[in-house]
């Protein structure tokens, strides 16, 4: 099986003056405006940090799911936030971190099953293989 999924950006004028508008190729986001004051100055709109912050998120969540169906459970809930870090650098900038925290109720299940999911989900989601940067997990289970 393979996907292809796509997204556009557009940015009019330069540097912190400029403004661009993202969408995916879904419709799921339309132009939605970003732009340096929506990235460092909490200005409406969205970034890329916070967009893939989402999409780690979304994928580890479905990840641990089917890891949570191939164990033989089929009755849950599984919910995550990302934080995703953005660091200047000499020369730049560059995603630091992904840091998940994830909170799962399954019935039937123990703790320790779920956070060993949890872990191969995070090493094994797509967008963990991504990306190049410290990825961290902090789990939850409510029983």
């Amino acid at each position: 099986m393979k996907t292809t999924n796509s997204g556009s950006a557009t940015y009019e004028g330069l540097g912190k003056d400029g403004k661009g508008h993202v969408s995916t190729g879904s419709g799921a986001l339309a132009a939605q405006p970003y732009g340096f004051n929506t990235r460092f100055e909490d200005a409406p709109g969205t970034n890329p940090e916070e967009l893939v912050a989402a999409a780690h998120a979304s994928c580890f969540t479905m990840a641990l799911s089917f890891k949570l169906a191939e164990a033989g459970f089929s009755d849950g809930r599984v919910t995550t936030s990302a934080e995703v870090t953005l660091e200047k650098e000499d020369g730049g900038f560059r995603v630091t971190k992904s840091a998940l925290s994830t909170k799962g109720k399954v019935a039937g299940m123990d703790q320790g099953k779920f956070e060993e999911l949890a872990a191969d989900a995070k090493e094994n989601c797509p967008i963990s293989k991504l990306l190049d940067c410290e990825l961290t997990l902090e789990t939850t289970f409510e029983g």
